[in-house]
């Protein structure tokens, strides 16, 4: 397979072109034919105009790369290796949601044929591409695993907004199902990414590889936001104690915050469920959701009381939130909890304004049913630093005083302004 792709006698498909996917097949593109697969018309003539529909990539990236973009599925018969790019998200109850990974299987069988490869590299659960996404790439083409096509699994590891750490740069992990489809699999993961592939004994162990990453960065936040939550009973700056906690050589450096985006805040409820299955309660990764998960309404919580604290009348109080991603320099608006904040602090009756540079008015109106504002409206009682947008990073003192009420408080949460104002009401994590 590996050399049939090289010497262009195969095509390979990327299905699911967004933060993961389009990455992906544009590197591909960079050595062999490949077909970018998405099922939204919209997204896709973008692509075909060399325009990012999630704003991570610019047009010079589109640029000489041997890809045909398409949501046909004609466009994928001459195929011979799939790689399978959808998100997998949660529901209302916090259980795995994998029907974009079923309808993306569904996709694949109906034009899968003998001899072809899958690989998979939504995060995903262990033992979910064997018992989910197998039996109906088998129901729908008609053929057998293993004797007809192979599958393999290789989590991705794109970091949105991130420069440095990209999939040329980071360690691939991948696997097969076979010693020989592991190997192919392996060999074509090589082309891309410069840092080297890590071979998997198993796609359980390559699946489990990459849920334990996002779960193991997910409990330790969740430790160190409980710390936040006790040291601010103590009126100590958590800040503060981790900057003197971090001059021992082998203390981790985590920090306080909100947790959301679509790994971090979502990977650990795969493997909650799984364990589930399994008739094992997940005790120290459930209490680390709660945690994270409870952040947003503590700190609406800790804005009103300093408004209350100054007397005022909070009814009638004008919060500003600036921030609305999930994470810094990024449009990606999923499963952001600065709407937990908003949502906290509009409870009292307070009037809440957001602002953000990145985010798309239109999908986070969507999304969440807040609308953004352009740009602030007058002067507010509290202003909330949400995300630390580097739009907010040089801000200075006058420039909140200038939004800021007599009594006005500002919310600090990243501790980007930590010692640098000495007349502002100021309080951080």
């Amino acid at each position: 397979m590996y050399n049939k792709l090289v010497n262009k006698e195969a095509k390979l498909a990327v299905i699911g072109l967004g933060y993961v996917g389009l990455p992906i097949a544009l590197e591909f593109a960079k050595h062999i034919d490949v077909v970018g697969f998405d099922i939204n018309q919209k997204r896709v003539d973008m692509m075909r105009n060399n325009i990012d529909p999630s704003s991570e990539l610019v047009a010079e990236d589109f640029e000489n790369k041997n890809i045909h973009f398409t949501a046909d599925l004609e466009d994928l018969k001459d195929v011979k290796f799939f790689i399978v790019a959808v998100p997998t998200p949660i529901d209302e109850s916090k259980e795995p949601d994998i029907r974009p990974l079923i309808g993306a299987s569904t996709t694949v069988g109906k034009v899968l044929k003998k001899g072809d490869y899958v690989v998979y590299e939504s995060t995903v659960y262990p033992g979910c591409t064997e018992d989910d996404c197998i039996p109906v790439l088998e129901e729908v083409s008609g053929l057998k695993w293993k004797e007809d096509f192979n599958v393999g699994y290789s989590p991705e590891r794109i970091n949105p907004g991130d420069k440095v750490h990209t999939l040329a740069t980071i360690v691939k992990v991948s696997s097969g199902d076979t010693p020989e489809s592991a190997e192919n699999i392996a060999k074509t993961y090589e082309l891309v990414v410069d840092a080297g592939v890590h071979r998997a004994p198993s796609i359980k162990v390559a699946e489990a590889a990459k849920i334990i990453e996002n779960t193991q960065r997910d409990v330790n936040i969740a430790l160190i936001n409980e710390l936040s939550i006790i040291f601010g009973r103590m009126d100590i700056n958590t800040f503060d104690v981790l900057e003197a906690a971090g001059t021992k050589w082998n203390f981790l450096n985590f920090r306080p915050g909100l947790v959301g985006g679509h790994c971090i805040g979502v990977d650990p409820y795969y493997l909650t469920h799984k364990a589930k299955q399994l008739g094992y309660h997940a005790k120290i990764i459930n209490s680390g959701r709660y945690v994270n998960d409870s952040m947003g309404f503590y700190v609406g919580k800790q804005t009103v009381k300093k408004i209350l604290a100054k007397g005022k009348s909070i009814i009638d109080s004008r919060i500003l939130v600036m921030g609305a991603t999930f994470k810094e320099d990024v449009s990606d608006i999923r499963n952001s909890r600065v709407i937990d904040v908003v949502k906290e602090i509009e409870s009292y009756s307070c009037v809440v304004e957001i602002v953000d540079p990145h985010a798309d008015p239109i999908d986070y109106e969507k999304e969440y049913g807040h609308a953004l504002v352009e740009k602030p409206t007058g002067k507010y009682d509290a202003v909330v630093v949400a995300v630390n947008h580097k739009e907010y990073v040089d801000m200075t003192e006058a420039d909140f005083k200038d939004l800021l009420t007599d009594i006005g408080h500002l919310v600090d949460l990243k501790g980007i302004y930590k010692n640098k104002f000495t007349n502002l009401d100021y309080w951080s994590l």
